[in-house]
């Protein structure tokens, strides 16, 4: 299990850096990978971490809809509520009717296995879907309209329609029961129902513990008891199946943004670091999951069924979701890349028909599997591919997304003692915040030995702290301010001196000057005269 382990993460997270150099997305490189390492190929990875893969792919789903979750948008759910509901039905059903009917002439399926297919395949994987929103979002990218929004929501109703639909043909399939069929559209609306309820309950209870009695001291504590409680939502759905476990994790994310936007905001950055390893561990074991032998048996029966599926059934349900909205053609368009993307559920419930020796099973896995290999790639692609060409860029809302831009400070220095305090004070600035520092000193002429000073003491004050010294000819001033321009700094550091006395209640010239024409915070370090401490 241990060296299974370190093959999965180490050759998955090399394979994946590797697709992504050469344009690719990094989950085919994972794939290929878990192709490789699986039974069909080197056979790298250990029985029991298969037979566990299910368990890993939860916790791989939980880390998404978190994320999902934690980065949606009330305001922009409420302009786009009537989209993302039917986004939430229609696309999914016309594809699944579609893949129906094209079954039942290609393989002589009866309608209920045929059905059976088309939910299998119509569900839509948060795992390519949700990353790849949630990074439109921290772009701008159709955020003024919530289409990034309506889209997570939509897939989060999608899924829990589909695997509905998907247990009560399952049950009829395996024990000829169909009093379920007629009671589905009210269980659909209880489990999203209650699913919702047990996500603001949690969230309530969440938020309370932290904001109120205060029993978690670290962000690693409240990003463990966060996850321990969205795994005990996924795993309470097997027991109490009144209620879908995915959309209580999302709801969950979403109101602990209503009760606290300060912890939901790191929490957006705990389950970002979660998603890392969780990411790898999803899709190459997604890869080792494939069975190349079965899928050469169908392949152009089984690709016909997806372009059918997707070009006319899912199309039809699109057009009508976004009927009389604000969305204009491009936008729709956009769709196609982003809202077509099949993996998570696909390899979740795939080989479920084949394990209950229903007829059909096999060739149900075989389509299955080709759909993660082609709309899973494509999708990771796709979606940052055409974003730019269909969907405008807007101002970000940075309460709902992790901005992931680096923080830059500058610190002007010169050959005094004034540089050391500048210094010091850059680099306690800097360790606070994670920040990258540019250290600029202007000359008056040829570098000289206190030059050679300044560099060590530079070397020695930001020994931790990335950092980049510069020396530039030219006056103080304009040095600093195309400085900090050039390197698109984010505060400018400078000391403040006054050679009388009676001018250290006055700001130099120097200091002056830059604050007058600065487009950036300027912080003035000058020494406190009775500690020799740095005040600003």
């Amino acid at each position: 299990m241990l060296e299974s382990t370190i093959w999965v993460l180490l050759v998955g997270f090399g394979a994946g850096q590797l697709a992504k150099r050469l344009g690719a997305p990094g989950l085919i490189g994972m794939i290929l990978v878990g192709i490789l390492l699986g039974p069909e190929g080197l056979n790298r990875i250990s029985t029991d971490m298969l037979a566990n893969a299910s368990e890993l792919r939860q916790f791989a789903v939980m880390v998404i809809l978190m994320r999902a979750g934690l980065g949606l948008d009330r305001d922009k759910l409420q302009q786009q509520g009537s989209v993302a509901l039917r986004l939430g039905f229609l696309p999914a059903m016309c594809e699944a009717i579609a893949i129906t009917v094209t079954a039942m002439v290609l393989f002589q399926f009866n309608w209920a296995t045929g059905l059976l297919l088309g939910c299998i395949i119509s569900a839509e994987s948060p795992a390519v879907i949700v990353p790849a929103m949630l990074r439109l979002k921290n772009l701008g990218w159709g955020v003024g309209k919530g289409i990034a929004d309506a889209i997570l929501t939509g897939s989060a109703l999608s899924d829990v329609f589909i695997l509905l639909v998907f247990s009560l043909l399952i049950n009829f399939l395996a024990q000829e029961q169909s009093n379920g069929l007629a009671l589905l559209p009210l269980q659909v609306v209880m489990q999203i129902g209650v699913g919702a309820l047990f996500g603001y309950g949690f969230a309530r209870l969440f938020t309370l513990l932290l904001t109120q009695l205060l029993w978690l001291e670290t962000q690693v504590q409240e990003v463990l008891v966060a996850a321990c409680l969205a795994l005990l939502l996924v795993v309470g759905n097997r027991f109490l199946p009144i209620y879908s476990g995915y959309l209580a994790v999302m709801a969950f994310g979403f109101f602990i943004i209503e009760f606290s936007p300060p912890l939901a905001r790191r929490m957006r950055i705990g389950f970002n670091t979660l998603w890392v390893g969780a990411e790898i561990v999803l899709f190459v074991l997604m890869g080792a999951s494939i069975q190349l032998q079965v899928l050469s048996k169908t392949f152009w029966p089984a690709l016909l069924i997806l372009v059918i599926g997707i070009v006319f059934g899912r199309t039809l349900g699109w057009a009508l979701s976004t009927y009389r909205s604000n969305w204009n053609w491009k936008e729709r368009l956009f769709l196609l890349p982003g809202n077509s993307a099949k993996a998570t559920v696909q390899a979740a419930i795939g080989a479920v028909p084949l394990s209950l020796n229903l007829d059909g099973g096999d060739i149900i896995l075989a389509v299955a599997a080709l759909s993660i290999l082609i709309t899973a790639p494509f999708g990771a692609w796709a979606i940052p591919a055409f974003a730019p060409r269909l969907l405008t860029q807007d101002p970000i809302d940075p309460t709902k997304v992790t901005v992931n831009r680096k923080t830059i400070l500058l610190a002007a220095v010169d050959t005094s003692e004034l540089a050391v305090l500048v210094l010091t004070k850059t680099a306690e600035i800097a360790r606070r915040c994670q920040a990258e520092v540019i250290v600029v000193h202007a000359l008056q002429g040829e570098p000289t030995a206190s030059t050679q000073t300044l560099e060590t003491q530079i070397s020695r004050l930001l020994l931790d702290v990335p950092h980049q010294f510069v020396m530039i000819a030219g006056t103080v001033s304009d040095v600093l301010l195309k400085s900090a321009q050039q390197y698109q700094a984010d505060e400018i550091i400078m000391g403040k001196r006054g050679h009388r006395p009676w001018q250290q209640v006055f700001i130099g010239s120097v200091s002056r000057a830059v604050l007058a024409t600065s487009t950036i915070p300027v912080m003035l370090v000058e020494p406190d005269r009775s500690t020799s401490k740095p005040i600003c």
